[in-house]
């Protein structure tokens, strides 16, 4: 599986983002342009996720977006995860979308 930083994540043009947070969580601050499918319903979800872009998988912390980056590549999607996750991007100073 492909990790890649918050700054390789500001640094995309393309593809989609996913955030697999609980929407309560999502709700609190995302990453501009991120889309929420929790964890628990992106198998049944997979329909909304483009199967012809890149997809980064976020969540607070990088544990779930490792989960959720599986279920994608198992699904055939190009999919990486992003360590720290909007934790790390809100610490570093990026902006929050609320």
């Amino acid at each position: 599986m492909t990790h890649i930083t918050i700054d390789q994540l500001a640094a995309r043009s393309d593809g989609v983002l996913i955030d697999v947070r609980e929407p309560d969580e999502f709700a609190t601050g995302r990453v501009p342009g991120a889309r929420n499918i929790p964890l628990q319903q992106l198998r049944t979800r997979l329909a909304e996720i483009p199967a012809d872009q890149p997809v980064a998988v976020i969540c607070q912390s990088g544990r779930r977006s490792i989960q959720g980056a599986e279920v994608l590549l198992a699904a055939g999607r190009d999919a990486v995860t992003v360590d720290g996750g909007t934790a790390a991007w809100a610490q570093a100073g990026l902006r929050l979308e609320r």
